[in-house]
């Protein structure tokens, strides 16, 4: 007799799913090709939201589901890039870093104060800052000098560029966070319980 799913993890199987679709669909937003080989996109918006609105582990398996995707070969990166090629290139430690980002992102928003929109919406650049730029930018760090041999005073300067741009990623993580801590009060923000 085959085991049904229950609701539940049914429920969060597609949670899974979608957002691993979400940072799929910010990849067609056009990109901004930089000299050093890594482009400037949206798609760090994607474990940031993953990461508020999943929780750790979930996210986690957001980002791990798009990053299997992306290594099966599918279009899914900036620029219609996929494949195993897409983890030996200079981007490759970002994109390593997504499922860092997510989980850490996820961790912090769950433990973080989330009783009101507005606290969930500082709570969420709290955690998008740490999580998706902190520790994404230190694995992108570690990713340009592994495959762009730069020295590390080089990769942390060239890292710089992207920084700004995070951080107003982060501010539309708490953006989206309120409105839906308003519209949805019973979310389980950061996998948690409010």
């Amino acid at each position: 007799m085959p085991e049904t799913l229950s609701r539940e993890r049914s429920h969060a199987m597609v949670q899974v799913a979608l957002f691993a679709a979400l940072t799929a669909v910010l990849g067609l937003i056009p990109k901004l090709d930089l000299p050093f080989g890594v482009p400037i996109t949206l798609q760090s918006l994607g474990p940031m939201l993953a990461g508020c609105f999943l929780g750790a582990r979930r996210g986690f398996q957001a980002m791990l589901l798009f990053e299997l995707a992306v290594a099966a070969g599918l279009p899914l990166l900036a620029g219609g890039r996929g494949g195993l090629g897409a983890f030996a290139a200079p981007t490759s430690g970002y994109l390593v870093g997504f499922m860092l980002a997510a989980a850490a992102t996820g961790l912090l928003m769950g433990r973080l104060p989330r009783a009101t929109p507005l606290h969930a919406a500082i709570s969420a650049f709290v955690a998008s800052a740490v999580g998706g730029v902190l520790l994404l930018h230190a694995s992108g760090i570690l990713g340009l000098m592994q495959f762009a041999a730069l020295p590390l005073q080089k990769a942390l300067l060239l890292d710089l560029a992207f920084v700004p741009g995070d951080l107003l990623k982060c501010a539309v993580c708490a953006i989206v966070v309120h409105a839906v801590a308003k519209a949805m009060p019973d979310w389980p923000l950061g996998g948690g319980r409010r």
